[in-house]
């Protein structure tokens, strides 16, 4: 049914795959795209619609792939072009979809188009990235700063002026404003279109255009933890981010994205949202169905998670979204894991976490290890590779603890993700979580998930049917989900007590629900274990 869908992508669960650390089919301690192959029978057997690959494009790797110096290579420690489309025709085959990582804001310093650019101030290229004449002082052209700490702007000597970047001084952002450049980016999407991918999953989506005016950004009033780079112990956060990112002109080109996608029928956009009003920023880039297709924030990636502030995000949204559509994700690449985040100490939590996503309006993606219910990796400052968490430890440990080997095997060399000495450390807790010890377990988190995900494939209500919460106690969520073929309830406890919430209409146990929901239903109320489920028709 999904597969001859053009509209596969709505209500549809993404993968994420981070092949540096799912598996190593070559022994070298690195994780590469064959080994995603090798794997692609796990993945299709979670019962998810497609897999999000994050980069493996050529690249210094200085933030690890999103720091591109060719849009159109594999970089060798992850395989070859050929191992790609391998990949991409092997997945197919399962009826997975193919997803890709394009970062459009900005390249590697190691670019071509940026040695070019800095080359001088009349080549071809001088107008590709970001330049801007030092202040009469020799300081930066305003106060923008970077998303890993300090001043947005780098000196060139070469050209004599600085260049933007909003993540490392070696990601200069490309400047947008330039119809020339925007056509050659829009080059680099329709060369994976035509290798068959499905969709981009589009980073700093909203970080492609800058105030022309270099306008000085006001300070932000009130520091709220969430989105990209917003931590009390980063200055970046003590900005309103008015004119560095999410400009007006950014709407016309992902018009033009979506055209272009549009001759690829099937095909699909997720754009990465960090933004002071992310919320608002994903209506705007989500609307009238000619711009993306669907959108995340950051705001289920941070600590908060009580039932209160769910509601009210998703209320939001859907206030503000109209006839947009958003991606859920409670973890990913970049946040701490989510069984450490939301502190879940049993796995009746993090089924519900499970629950919870997979019943809420919207697509969805799932981190790899989400599905194991890993838990944040604690590790040695002389483990660390994440140049962020380098630079803001201890306060911050970075990125390092959600990326760490994926655990295949407990009593393998290094889990059985590699034979060599791993990029990161395989961390010691994640073996009783491995894959081959959950599969042994009838009520592990990942039997929860596969059995979930493929009672929810045949419930075309949670595909497309709206939502709307009801009154519930504290500390529980009590919502419907309703379309023209069905009504369902959905019922959540947080709490570790028994509960029973009282329903807006009567409903009915359904035939074949999964194990998992564990909601007892009776007339006018249902009964809820200690972080239980249940979902009943109506």
């Amino acid at each position: 049914m999904m597969q001859k869908n053009p509209d596969w992508w709505r209500g549809a669960v993404i993968y994420q795959v981070y092949p540096r650390s799912f598996f190593d089919s070559n022994g070298d301690g690195i994780g590469d795209l064959p080994g995603v192959t090798a794997k692609l029978d796990y993945i299709a057997g979670l019962n998810v619609d497609a897999i999000w690959l994050s980069p493996f494009f050529t690249s210094p790797m200085k933030d690890f792939g999103y720091d591109v110096s060719d849009y159109r290579g594999v970089d060798p420690i992850f395989g070859t072009l050929d191992d790609f489309d391998t990949l991409t025709a092997e997945a197919h085959k399962r009826g997975l979809k193919i997803m890709i990582d394009q970062v459009l804001s900005h390249s590697s310093d190691q670019h071509a188009w940026f040695k070019e650019s800095r080359a001088s101030r009349d080549n071809p290229k001088a107008d590709w990235y970001v330049w801007a004449e030092a202040r009469e002082d020799g300081t930066p052209p305003n106060n923008w700063l970077s998303v890993f700490g300090g001043s947005a702007w780098a000196w060139d000597s070469r050209r004599r002026q600085y260049y933007l970047h909003n993540f490392l001084a070696s990601q200069p952002d490309l400047n947008f404003h330039n119809p020339a450049l925007q056509d050659q980016m829009l080059s680099e999407v329709r060369f994976w279109l035509d290798r068959g991918v499905d969709g981009f999953r589009l980073d700093a989506i909203n970080f492609c255009f800058h105030d022309p005016q270099l306008r000085n950004n006001p300070p932000n009033d009130a520091v709220q933890e969430a989105s990209i780079g917003v931590r009390k112990e980063n200055p970046y956060a003590y900005q309103h981010h008015k004119y560095d990112k999410t400009q007006p002109e950014n709407l016309a080109f992902l018009k033009r994205l979506r055209a272009l996608l549009d001759d690829y029928p099937g095909t699909t956009t997720v754009g990465e949202i960090g933004d002071d009003n992310s919320l608002q920023t994903m209506a705007d880039y989500t609307s009238d169905g000619d711009k993306l297709h669907m959108a995340y924030s950051f705001d289920l990636l941070t600590e908060q998670n009580s039932a209160a502030f769910i509601k009210r995000t998703v209320e939001t949204i859907e206030d503000k979204l109209e006839d947009g559509w958003p991606c859920w994700a409670i973890g990913n690449h970049d946040v701490a894991r989510v069984a450490s985040r939301w502190k879940a100490d049993s796995p009746e939590q993090m089924k519900l976490f499970m629950i919870m996503m997979l019943s809420l309006r919207g697509s969805a993606c799932i981190y790899q290890g989400e599905e194991l219910g890993l838990s944040e990796a604690e590790l040695e400052f002389e483990d660390l590779v994440d140049p962020y968490g380098i630079s803001f430890w201890p306060e911050y440990k970075g990125r390092d603890g959600c990326r760490t080997p994926m655990a295949w095997v407990a009593q393998a060399t290094n889990a059985g993700f590699s034979n060599a000495k791993p990029w990161l450390p395989v961390y010691t807790e994640h073996l009783s979580a491995a894959v081959d010890v959950q599969d042994q377990q009838e009520t592990s988190v990942l039997q929860a998930y596969r059995e979930f995900l493929g009672w929810r494939r045949q419930q075309p209500v949670l595909f497309t049917g709206d939502i709307r919460f009801h009154e519930s106690p504290a500390d529980t969520l009590l919502f419907s989900r309703k379309n023209a073929q069905g009504e369902y309830l959905v019922a959540l406890n947080f709490t570790g007590d028994t509960v029973s919430l009282e329903l807006p209409a009567g409903a009915s146990a359904i035939d074949n629900a999964p194990s998992c929901l564990s909601g007892q239903w009776q007339g006018s109320s249902v009964t809820l274990p200690a972080y239980g489920a249940g979902i009943a028709a109506v």
